[in-house]
């Protein structure tokens, strides 16, 4: 599991020669960097992304570089990303209603 802190620091110090892009699983641009830091460019694409990595939440962080922290994420059709008030209330109806149908129970796990 990837964690934010250890990207953060990777993205500051080495960030201009693509370590944290190697870290977080993006071998190509890992690469991309590599064979351009003689330029510079990586070194300000990488102080870019430190500003985006610090600002982002954890949560948009574990969603973008560790997937599998979600149940199903993205492979299981039932996953819905529930977004609003409304979403959420009609996800308990649905709920509910298996509910009161004895399609699940208590005591189902």
């Amino acid at each position: 599991m990837k964690q934010k802190i250890v990207a953060l620091l990777l993205c500051f110090f080495l960030g201009g020669f693509g370590v944290h892009k190697f870290y977080l699983g993006q071998i190509g641009w890992g690469v991309a960097y590599l064979l351009f830091f003689w330029t510079y460019i990586p070194f300000i694409a990488a102080f870019v992304e430190f500003l985006i990595l610090a600002f982002m939440s954890e949560e948009d962080f574990n969603r973008q570089f560790n997937p599998q922290m979600f149940r199903g994420y993205p492979a299981d059709p039932t996953y819905r990303n529930i977004s609003s008030p409304m979403e959420a209330t009609q996800a308990l109806k649905e709920l509910k209603n298996l509910y009161d149908a004895g399609i699940i129970t208590e005591k189902t796990p």
